[in-house]
């Protein structure tokens, strides 16, 4: 009898056999990685506003506190963007005839508020309070990148559960004095000698304490806050 197969039919076999049983994990693998890609979470994609407003311009060159514009950052569980009465106190006497104020002068005239794009925005279903990260010195740029230096305001992370998780499980390696959130910003602006941690944050870098001194430090404050490690990364802390 004629054989009906060539030898090469079992080396088929066998290949699709293993494409079969990879594919699905693979397939799995690609979309896990495009859902993480900035294609999807949109991380280092300038946003387009209703004024092309420069962090770097106003905190960087002219020392302009973040709190001015963020009025309700550490009272309330959102940050706030600015009000246009906030712009035209600077700029009713000052660019007073720039085209890219136009937008503003009109909001100003109409009595409409501007419709602020918003970047960082969390489901529904997770709460998070910005005023009890900075009074726990938790740095704008640990979770916004580095705020200070962007001409044209972007994503700086992508705020997965595993990213959030970090810092909640080992609250001793990022908490620090209220203070430190805003004298970051100072020293940048002054030229001031910065630290390590310090350095990290202003190019929008994790800075994660290991030294023994540095622990001691961050385990002192996670005392003196009544943080409850063993609570704080409990599903309810987010998940309300």
């Amino acid at each position: 009898m004629a054989q009906i197969f060539r030898p090469a039919s079992n080396t088929l076999a066998k290949l699709t056999l293993f494409v079969g049983a990879v594919a699905p994990l693979a397939t799995m693998i690609l979309i896990s990685q495009f859902t993480r890609s900035p294609q999807v979470t949109r991380v280092n994609v300038a946003y387009e506003q209703p004024v092309p407003f420069s962090h770097e311009h106003h905190v960087n060159e002219l020392g302009i506190d973040c709190r001015y514009c963020h009025t309700s950052v550490e009272v309330s569980a959102q940050a706030g963007y600015p009000a246009t009465h906030t712009c035209m106190s600077c700029h009713s006497q000052i660019w007073t005839n720039s085209p890219l104020l136009e937008p503003v002068r009109e909001s100003y005239v109409k009595n409409v508020p501007l419709k602020w794009t918003v970047l960082n925005k969390v489901p529904d279903f997770v709460y998070f309070n910005h005023s009890i990260h900075v009074k726990r010195g938790v740095s704008c740029n640990n979770c916004h990148g580095p705020i200070q230096a962007m001409q044209m305001v972007y994503k700086g992370n992508a705020f997965q559960m595993r990213w959030c998780l970090d810092c909640h499980r080992n609250p001793e390696k990022y908490v620090n004095k209220p203070e430190f959130v805003w004298n970051l910003y100072r020293k940048i602006q002054s030229g001031a000698p910065l630290t390590p941690e310090e350095n990290s944050l202003r190019l929008g870098r994790q800075y994660h304490r290991n030294t023994k001194e540095e622990l001691e430090y961050g385990r002192k404050l996670v005392k003196d806050y009544h943080i409850k490690t063993e609570q704080l990364a409990d599903c309810w802390i987010c998940h309300r």
